[in-house]
């Protein structure tokens, strides 16, 4: 279950590549992870199907994309998803990284361990 909360994480990452670059970072990553943390049973069971994802789970990727307003933000959420992504099952890591785009949001990399996250702006 602790890997699939990382996977979630790495899905985030990704929603938060996109939001324009400020400060210093403010995100940690039990802040990616309480923000991800209804998505967890979807990654580790659901994603696989047709369903789509529960409302709380898209309203939390839509939060942390929200929340990841500069470079270091979003490098930082990377870090805490690659952590996590870096000891999930493949398919788990397929699961997560669908997500953000069943949750409607567009995602510039692909959610992966081997992710840079330095490259991330």
């Amino acid at each position: 279950m602790a890997n699939a909360m990382w996977i979630v994480l790495a899905v985030s990452m990704a929603a938060l590549a996109l939001a324009p670059p400020q400060a210093e970072a403010v995100i940690s990553c039990s802040t990616v992870a309480n923000d991800l943390s209804p998505c967890i049973n979807y990654i580790l069971y659901g994603g696989a199907t047709t369903a789509p994802p529960p409302a709380d789970c898209c309203k939390g990727i839509k939060t942390l994309y929200g929340q990841a307003q500069s470079t270091p933000d979003r490098q930082q959420v990377c870090s805490c998803l690659k952590s996590v992504a870096s000891s999930a099952s493949p398919a788990i890591i397929t699961n997560a990284a669908a997500l953000p785009g069943k949750c409607g949001v567009s995602i510039p990399y692909k959610i992966s361990p081997s992710t840079d996250c330095s490259s991330v702006h």
